[in-house]
């Protein structure tokens, strides 16, 4: 029968978790991944019954994040992420970061062992917000440089995986990295497109978004996302 709400202890029911740990046995599965966000407990509990690591919505997409980030700002968005994500963790018997080393879900901090508290997380945290407005002051600089100059800006926005950088490179003439699969562009790319003789814009490809995108991500990504407040035509 369906559960009326959500177990505190386990997310789902004993049963389901019972017939989860049985076919991990059955098929040798080294990780389970829940499409929804667990509380820490709950994912420390269900590692301990399932015997193998588990992870969330939000820590398999930092992973996926952390796969690609090619920049320095799209690194220090990701590492933002995952430190946010990471410092509730840390609270009393929450998962101990030795137990995030390698695989699924641990690129970035957990691959790095950080045996750091939480004091010194949260300075880190501060560190790498100061540098995120230092590169959002960047872009508000170039952005008055083009306002100046009378040059409209146009973005694409979309889903992730919905051809946002084809249409990008089709329109400019450029070559940005596209793939089938998620979150291939994290940073906002632009070009100057000449429209006519006299009209010129800025074309930029942006961040794909998903469905239920955890908002410490929204929140890590402002630098990125704010661009589209800003633009003309979307």
């Amino acid at each position: 029968f369906n559960l009326g709400k959500i177990n505190p202890a386990l997310y789902i029911g004993k049963g389901k978790v019972e017939e989860i740990a049985n076919k991990v046995k059955e098929i040798e599965a080294n990780v389970v991944i829940f499409n929804s966000n667990l509380h820490f407990a709950q994912q420390r509990n269900l590692e301990d019954i399932l015997g193998v690591k588990t992870i969330d919505r939000t820590q398999l997409i930092l992973d996926i994040f952390a796969r690609h980030a090619q920049t320095q700002e799209g690194i220090l968005q990701v590492e933002l992420a995952q430190l946010e994500y990471l410092l509730p963790r840390l609270r009393g018997k929450g998962i101990a970061l030795s137990r995030l080393g390698g695989g699924i879900g641990t690129r970035g901090p957990g691959e790095k062992k950080l045996e750091i508290d939480k004091r010194r997380i949260t300075d880190h945290i501060g560190y790498l917000k100061k540098d995120l407005k230092l590169i959002s002051s960047y872009r508000a600089t170039q952005r008055k440089k083009r306002e100046k100059q009378g040059v409209n800006t146009c973005s694409l926005v979309g889903y992730t995986n919905a051809g946002k950088s084809t249409l990008f490179n089709a329109l400019s003439g450029d070559s940005q990295k596209v793939s089938s699969v998620l979150f291939t562009t994290l940073d906002t790319v632009a070009r100057t497109l000449n429209l006519s003789r006299n009209l010129k814009i800025v074309l930029s490809d942006t961040v794909g978004f998903i469905y239920k995108l955890p908002l410490k991500l929204i929140d890590a990504f402002k630098a990125t996302l704010e661009e589209l407040n800003y633009a003309d035509v979307i």
